[in-house]
């Protein structure tokens, strides 16, 4: 997995390329947890993600619950595969996509 990120000001994106997975979630926890200070906006795009697991769905949990008090979240560019989990697990309620 490979994590990019962009910060511009208050906003803060995040693309994932890879496997969201048991082994890659605690990286991606890191990365959350020593960037998101400030951000207002946190945006994750997924146009690369290839599989995720019910660890990178506890992480996107995580970070939606931390950007609550905060500001926004919006996950985007979903592949179809990766959307099919988000609707069977029911994070199409919890998340915002577009």
């Amino acid at each position: 997995m490979t994590i990019n990120q962009k910060q511009e000001d208050s906003r803060l994106t995040i693309s994932i390329d890879g496997r969201l997975d048991t082994t890659t979630s605690p990286e991606l926890s890191k990365v959350l947890d020593a960037s998101i200070e400030g951000v207002t906006e946190l945006i994750f795009d997924l146009t690369r993600l290839e599989y995720i697991s019910s660890s990178g769905l506890r992480v996107l949990l995580s970070a939606q619950k931390a950007m609550n008090s905060r500001g926004t979240m919006v996950v985007k560019n979903v592949s179809e595969m990766v959307m099919e989990v988000f609707d069977i697990t029911g994070f199409t309620d919890i998340l915002t996509f577009e």
